[in-house]
């Protein structure tokens, strides 16, 4: 048991999975959870916390971590007390699991990130934002089209002898080849192990861009669970690769320890969490209206808990972030529950 029993969250709020850690003060993990969005990233965060409280994991939580894509929301949602982006909350987990880690990997949902560094402390990263070839959620529709689960692919993989060639350097591109070998009678597992080749390929090219590789090389992020795609990162980089055993939700784990670093530096910091047991429950939605005001017509999103506005986006002016402001009583509204 940690000292006093103090707890420290961390969330991890992507655009295709939402991830949540429970750490000690000593950083290690008392609690992980892993959820797919499902188009609902609120309706995920609280169906983590629902978790978190059916483990009985209700108190001495001292501060909260957010990172990911949404991790605005997550940060008006949960109430987190420190909100970082992917790059230093990924780095921070595997610069504490691996003091030697000279290079991570990271694949997530929608994107990849390549991060050097140098005797444990990051000096430089590349992101490839722009095509979604390798990332998890392109390997996820490969594998419906496929018919074969997507936690299989990487097994799948691993059984070719023979690897079709596949075009990789576009996500466009490397369907079209993937339906056309498909067509001609290739089996699965080349076609499968071919996809793998082709998306390292497309990783080391579009990411890394010729910057040197150092070891030890860390493989984190969701599509780290895929074993094809891990053997040709090996391949092409020719270094091991090492996949850590909470390579899923790294980014979270991340966002934790950066709280606890917080909470080193400021012991007595109040934190503007909720609550375990109050967001498992409250009543979140978002929904979003037209300003009219002005020729600039912003589009304003609002998030609301038990029908109160907590949170705006989108107003160049600024005039929406008064929360006392009423909403139009005519809302052109995308509304959601998620």
């Amino acid at each position: 048991m940690d000292r006093e029993g103090r707890r420290f969250l961390g969330i991890d709020a992507g655009s295709v999975t939402t991830k949540i850690v429970l750490s000690s003060e000593d950083g290690g993990i008392i609690f992980e959870d892993y959820l797919r969005n499902e188009g609902g990233p609120i309706w995920a965060l609280q169906e983590g916390f629902r978790h978190l409280s059916a483990r009985g994991h209700l108190d001495g939580i001292r501060l909260v971590g957010a990172t990911g894509s949404g991790r605005e929301l997550a940060r008006v949602i949960a109430g987190a007390d420190v909100v970082k982006n992917e790059i230093s909350s990924h780095a921070r987990a595997a610069s504490f699991l691996f003091p030697d880690v000279g290079t991570l990997i990271d694949i997530g949902g929608q994107d990849s990130k390549i991060v050097f560094f140098r005797d444990g402390y990051p000096t430089g990263f590349n992101m490839n934002t722009v095509c979604a070839a390798g990332t998890g959620s392109f390997l996820d529709h490969q594998a419906a089209r496929l018919a074969i689960p997507i936690e299989q692919f990487g097994e799948w993989a691993l059984r070719s002898r023979s690897p079709a060639r596949i075009a990789g350097r576009c996500g466009v591109f490397a369907e079209s080849d993937l339906i056309h070998k498909q067509q001609m009678g290739y089996r699965k597992e080349d076609l499968i192990a071919g996809l793998c080749n082709a998306l390292a390929t497309n990783y080391v090219t579009n990411v890394a861009r010729g910057q040197k590789v150092r070891p030890r090389v860390v493989f984190q992020g969701g599509v780290a669970a895929n074993a094809g795609i891990r053997r040709a990162l090996e391949e092409r980089l020719g270094l091991p690769v090492t996949v850590p055993p909470h390579f899923k939700v790294m980014g979270a784990w991340g966002a934790a320890l950066l709280a606890i670093e917080k909470w080193m530096e400021d012991p007595g910091a109040e934190t503007r969490f909720w609550g375990v047991a109050r967001i498992a429950s409250f009543a979140a939605r978002s929904r979003g209206f037209g300003c009219r005001d002005c020729a600039n017509s912003c589009e304003i999103q609002e998030i609301l808990i038990d029908g109160r506005p907590v949170a705006r986006w989108g107003s160049r002016c600024g005039k929406w972030e008064d929360l006392a402001r009423e909403s139009p009583a005519e809302l052109t509204e995308a509304s959601s529950t998620c």
